[in-house]
This record gives structure tokens, C-alpha cells and sequence, in this order.
């Protein structure tokens, strides 16, 4: 019922992270064309992007690696995969979570430059570490 192989699983779980990663990179960039047509100084623009890449740095290094590698030990280590175990369920309740509450942030911040740049450094780190943190599950599907 809904078997799937440790390889297959794999891939959704890379593939749901890289989406993941691309979205927020999407949606940060979007934030900050809002905050630029609002106010078109770089010198913050630049700032905001830079601060989101270090913090995303700092949390591939730090958090998301190893969340990547304890979910592939994971993987290898399910006796009867099934289609929708590339995650676990909190993951998923996690995830949910997440993207309820971005939505929000991102409504509650239009119209508003500084929101618009602390939402567009909060979208950006977490998409530099989901993307920062791929090579893990990409080295696993060669």
C-alpha cells in the first residue's frame, strides 16, 4: 500500500526542500521590490540582503545540515517506506505552521518599509539555508 523506495523518498524530501528554498528566495525578492518602490535606498536594500545571507549562513552551518542528515539517517532506517514518510508528520504540522505565519507577516507588512525589510531578511535567511543546506540530500541521489 503506497510503497515507495528509500531513494524515492529521498527525492521528495529534496525536492520539497529546494521548492521551499526557491519560494522564499521568490517571496524575499518581492518584499524587497515592494520596499524599494517605497523607498529606493540600496544602502538598505543591501543591508537587508546581506544580514539574511549571513544569518542563513550561520544556520546551515549551525542547524541545517544536521536536520538534513538526522532526516536521511531517518530515511535509510524506515523498514517499510511509505509515500508520505519523506517528512515526519511534525514536520508537516511545522511546515503548515510556517507558511501560515509568513503569509501573515508578509500581509502585515505591506505598505511598511521596515516591516517589508524584516520580513524580506526572514524570508531570505531561511531560503539561504534550505538551499545552503541541499548538497546534503543532492549527494544522497547520485
Amino acid at each position: 500500500m503506497l510503497t515507495i523506495t528509500h531513494q524515492q523518498l529521498k527525492i521528495l524530501a529534496a525536492l520539497l526542500w529546494l521548492i521551499g528554498g526557491v519560494v522564499l528566495l521568490l517571496k524575499a525578492a518581492a518584499l524587497l521590490g515592494e520596499a524599494w518602490r517605497l523607498d529606493p535606498a540600496l544602502l538598505w536594500l543591501g543591508v537587508a540582503v546581506a544580514v539574511g545571507v549571513s544569518i542563513g549562513i550561520i544556520k546551515v552551518k549551525f542547524i541545517f545540515r544536521h536536520v538534513c542528515r538526522k532526516n536521511l539517517l531517518r530515511i535509510d532506517q524506515l523498514e517499510k517506506p511509505k509515500l508520505w514518510a519523506f517528512y515526519r508528520p511534525q514536520f508537516f504540522i511545522f511546515l503548515a505552521l510556517m507558511i501560515s505565519m509568513g503569509t501573515t507577516l508578509s500581509q502585515a507588512a505591506q505598505g511598511d518599509y521596515p516591516m517589508l525589510i524584516a520580513v524580506a531578511i526572514l524570508d531570505l535567511s531561511v531560503a539561504t539555508a534550505l538551499l545552503g543546506s541541499s548538497p546534503i540530500f543532492l549527494r544522497q541521489l547520485r
